[in-house]
């Protein structure tokens, strides 16, 4: 198997994950933030939905600067949260599907106005700044749920939620 293939393969399991903790994010309660540092539940669960477009630019670009990027949209619904996330995650299966083996060793940047923020090869990018991202707000969300009392998807095992019935 090529490492696209692979890497296809985790993406959609990590990608059914997601969209199954976006589907549970209460938009009535978009607000909350368990601490005053951290993001509130409506923009982290946002903030997840367009990972997958980062995720895009890491394997069809060689290089992004933070520094022009579009503004983190607000969704007035879960179900129009979930439908972005759908689209995006999507356009990302496309592109690891037709990226040829030599691109994950190239070289790919991320900046910030010009100062580097990660260097390295695109295999690096994808995994540490794309798909391990996402996956570490993804257990945020969980946190956040919980706190709300909504009920955790399953991610590598059942969840409490599994267990108890709900």
């Amino acid at each position: 198997m090529s490492v696209s293939e692979l890497l296809l393969l985790e993406f959609d399991e990590e990608a059914k994950k997601t969209r199954a903790t976006l589907e549970r994010v209460p938009m009535d309660q978009k607000d909350f933030a368990p601490h005053p540092k951290s993001m509130p539940m409506g923009k982290l669960a946002a903030h997840v939905t367009g990972l997958a477009g980062f995720g895009m630019t890491i394997l069809t670009t060689p290089a992004f600067d933070f520094s022009g990027a579009q503004p983190q949209p607000t969704y007035a619904s879960t179900a129009d949260m979930v439908k972005v996330f759908d689209e995006n995650a999507a356009k990302v299966r496309e592109a690891l599907n037709g990226l040829p083996e030599h691109a994950w060793t190239e070289d790919w940047k991320l900046s910030f106005k010009g100062q580097p923020i990660f260097t390295g090869k695109r295999f690096l990018a994808y995994r540490q700044m794309f798909l391990n991202h996402l996956v570490h707000h993804r257990a945020q969300l969980g946190v956040y749920l919980r706190l709300n009392e909504k009920p955790v998807p399953a991610t590598y095992g059942p969840s409490a939620d599994d267990r108890m019935g709900f």
